[in-house]
């Protein structure tokens, strides 16, 4: 054992008090990395793996939260709801008109669309995450435009009421925009700050008496800002600090009326997708906010944003999870019935291939969407890596699925009639907003290893005051690296089904692998990790993998522990499912200590100099002229 603590002592040197300071407020959209982790640990699967550990809380079994009766009022509402896209609403109108129509609001409103999850007794429908998520994974099946309109309200917009709100505020506020009496929008975004949220420029200053703040500034891009008449708002304060007296600028969210005066927005932008959502520049002069108005305490506006993105993502992975449902269904219906070369498409091997494809994506969205809001309904509070990676996971599936729709349906699906080319313009903007997806990969990275640096740091405490079984438990894990064998997690036995031992010993497999390697990385790098953008991107893509894995394996187990209809055909999803995600973990764990990438990395950053520097391509044409 003196060996294995040796050995441990030897490479536990890492300047752990980086973690605490360091934040990544300068590369995030509302994505800040400003929270200090507790060295203590905590329930989340993907924070854990980033320190090697096989968490499994919230991991086994699959969420299965609803009551018989919050089910039985969730399957109320599909029915009506499905009836509405399908036979009242008009997506190609809203999108052809740039707006949704006056009568389709009132009917939105009425069935209680825009406040699903305000408590009943504010005026809302009062449902879980879980029946949110199976709402708008309705709407996201048939009309990302309105999905855009209704999330931008609730899931964003006054979502930080709910959140942070006194119980005057929200007993002011909410049942107006439950109703829908009252639009509102969450006010981030500003031509300076796109995901640098921590440069705003809109500055609330507090008047002499102290009973307003004076707001003036504007936002841009602003989705229902030019409908909406209730702000979530973000601006710079000056506070004081009470024991220095030195004074710093920091943001302050606040909860803003048009009514205020000073309030004013531009015209609808123009844009590719989700035409019938609007989006404008909203501006402030000279507007007056009540103190009591200021949502949370003064200077902690940064933590509201990041806190209400946090919340809402899961929303977007199961609106996405429908619309690649819907994407399906149209993929099979065309492949079924189209005859090409004397055979239906449905016959071909690519078009099998495409087909099983989005079948895989779909499935995958699908079940971390519902884990997700499952571990938010059972009280989980460090989910944000998970949320993070659902956002990343169903904006880019969605894409690819629609894009090979388009591919499956030929010229046809190129042509408006079809309804595809509208769908995959709305399904762009999914991978920018809300946290770009090039963020929130660096946002994933970057929070799991300031984890595991704690995490390390936590040892070499244990180390010098002789926690004799964690050394002996974590020095022999680094000992057996050090001599090349594996120590790899493993799945408890009764968490998973039987038939499904193989994915299960991929994943543990990987995550034993994924820890190793972001030791490694740690060890290598140390506080320089934050400029090591190659290796955070891939280290974030090997656990939006693991991850990935980890839910069809959760859910596939349970379906066949019920007996349920699909069980086989999901235990085929995650078997192909794991097969192809282990080994593209392999591939990406390699490359991130593999001389050959890491040349490679150099190489298309000279590459990038050049073109920046030449402000075009480089090569002289091959014509001379």
């Amino acid at each position: 054992m003196s060996h294995c603590v040796r050995l441990s002592k030897q490479l536990l040197r890492v300047p752990t008090r980086y973690w605490r300071s360091a934040t990544l407020s300068q590369l995030s959209d509302g994505q800040g990395w400003s929270r200090s982790y507790s060295s203590q640990s905590n329930n989340s699967f993907v924070m854990n793996s980033f320190a090697g550990k096989f968490e499994t809380a919230e991991l086994f079994p699959y969420p299965d939260v609803l009551t018989d009766e919050q089910r039985q009022n969730a399957s109320m509402f599909v029915d009506p709801v499905t009836k509405f896209f399908e036979e009242t609403n008009d997506p190609a109108r809203n999108d052809r008109e740039e707006r949704v129509p006056p009568e389709i609001m009132d009917q939105l409103k009425e069935m209680g669309a825009f406040g699903l999850q305000v408590p009943a007794e504010l005026s809302g429908v009062g449902l879980t995450n879980t029946q949110y998520a199976r709402m708008v994974e309705i709407v996201g099946g048939h009309d990302l435009g309105i999905g855009i309109c209704l999330g931008a309200h609730q899931s964003i917009g006054f979502k930080g009421i709910l959140l942070y709100g006194t119980e005057e505020q929200k007993a002011k506020y909410l049942p107006d925009v439950a109703t829908g009496k009252k639009i509102a929008a969450f006010c981030l975004t500003e031509p300076s700050s796109g995901s640098d949220a921590s440069s705003i420029q809109s500055r609330a200053v507090l008047s002499e008496d102290g009973k307003h703040y004076i707001l003036n500034g504007s936002k841009i891009w602003i989705s229902n800002g030019g409908i909406a008449e209730i702000f979530t708002v973000f601006a710079q304060t000056s506070i004081k600090d009470p024991k220095t007296g030195a004074v710093k600028d920091k943001i302050s969210a606040f909860v803003v009326e048009r009514a205020f005066g000073g309030v004013s927005s531009g015209k609808p932008e123009k844009k590719m997708g989700i035409k019938a959502s609007n989006t404008a520049e909203v501006y402030f002069e000279d507007v007056k906010i009540p103190v009591e108005n200021l949502l949370g305490e003064e200077g902690e506006g940064f933590k509201v944003s990041m806190n209400i993105l946090n919340n809402g993502r899961f929303g977007m992975a199961a609106a996405l999870s429908g619309t690649m449902k819907k994407l399906i269904e149209k993929a099979v219906d065309h492949a079924s019935t189209r005859v090409q070369f004397g055979s239906k498409l449905e016959t071909y091997g690519q078009v099998q291939e495409k087909i099983a494809r989005m079948a895989l994506l779909q499935y995958v969205t699908e079940s971390t969407a519902y884990m997700l809001s499952g571990n938010m309904d059972t009280g989980s509070t460090e989910y944000q890596l998970e949320a993070a990676i659902s956002k990343i996971f169903s904006s880019e599936a969605a894409w690819e699925v629609a894009d090979e729709c388009i591919q499956l349906y030929g010229g046809m699906g190129f042509m408006t009639e079809a309804g595809l080319e509208r769908v995959l313009r709305d399904l762009r903007i999914f991978r920018i907003f809300e946290g770009s997806n090039d963020i929130l990969r660096l946002f994933v990275s970057l929070t799991g290893l300031q984890y595991g640096g704690k995490q390390l740091k936590e040892l070499e405490k244990d180390m010098k005051s002789l926690n004799l079984g964690v050394i002996f438990s974590e020095g022999t894990k680094r000992a057996m690296r050090m001599v090349g064998a594996k120590s790899t997690p493993s799945v408890k036995k009764g968490d998973i089904h039987p038939d499904l031992s193989g994915p299960a010993s991929q994943l543990s497999q990987a995550v034993g692998d994924f820890g190793a390697t972001c030791e490694a990385v740690l060890l290598k790098y140390r506080k320089h990790v934050i400029h090591e953008q190659y290796v955070l991107k891939r280290l974030a893509d090997a656990i939006i993998d693991i991850y990935g894995m980890a839910a069809v394996i959760s859910r596939a187990s349970k379906s066949l522990s019920d007996d349920v209809s699909s069980s086989s055909h999901e235990k085929q999803l995650t078997v192909v499912w794991c097969d192809q995600a282990s080994e593209r973990v392999e591939r990406l764990l390699k490359s991130i200590t593999s001389t050959s990438s890491l040349k490679t990395d150099a190489s298309m950053s000279a590459i990038a100099k050049e073109v920046i520097s030449n402000r075009a391509t480089v090569p002289v044409h091959p014509l001379r002229v």
